[in-house]
């Protein structure tokens, strides 16, 4: 909804582990899908398992820093595998064991896969979501 204090949030898929490693060590993402990256967005993490998809964490978001602000090697690394920019969180969370998809308002939704990349969600979703994780998971604030 239009004019709501939240702004839009969204799903991102963690597709390597190196890259699942990375998100909760320097607390960033580099995505490749274009979206209107807001400071204060919850970004809500999923990941393939043996069980199917899976939100793995979140993370509420400091600061986008585009592509051409980077530093060189940063940068570099963007161009070449063509993300946008960086996310920087401000808290990130982490789930365990991981939220399958199935166990939230989504299952029963298309939504899948490589689909899930920048799925946009409404803060009524995104709050359903976290109600459910605080059922099912240990939610560990990364530091």
């Amino acid at each position: 909804m239009k004019g709501t204090l939240h702004p839009q949030s969204y799903i991102l898929r963690i597709t390597k582990e190196e890259w699942f490693r990375q998100v909760f060590t320097i607390k960033k993402y580099y995505p490749g899908v274009p979206r209107k990256w807001e400071p204060n967005a919850k970004i809500l993490l999923v990941r393939k398992s043996e069980d199917g998809d899976s939100f793995v964490g979140y993370g509420t978001l400091k600061s986008y820093i585009k592509r051409d602000l980077l530093p060189e090697d940063e940068r570099r690394e963007c161009e070449s595998m063509k993300w946008t920019g960086a996310l920087v969180f401000n808290e990130l969370f982490k789930f365990d064991p991981p939220l399958l998809l199935r166990e939230t308002l989504l299952s029963g939704t298309r939504v899948r896969g490589s689909h899930l990349q920048g799925y946009p969600l409404t803060q009524g979703q995104v709050d359903s979501i976290l109600s459910r994780a605080k059922e099912l998971c240990n939610i560990r604030r990364i530091d």
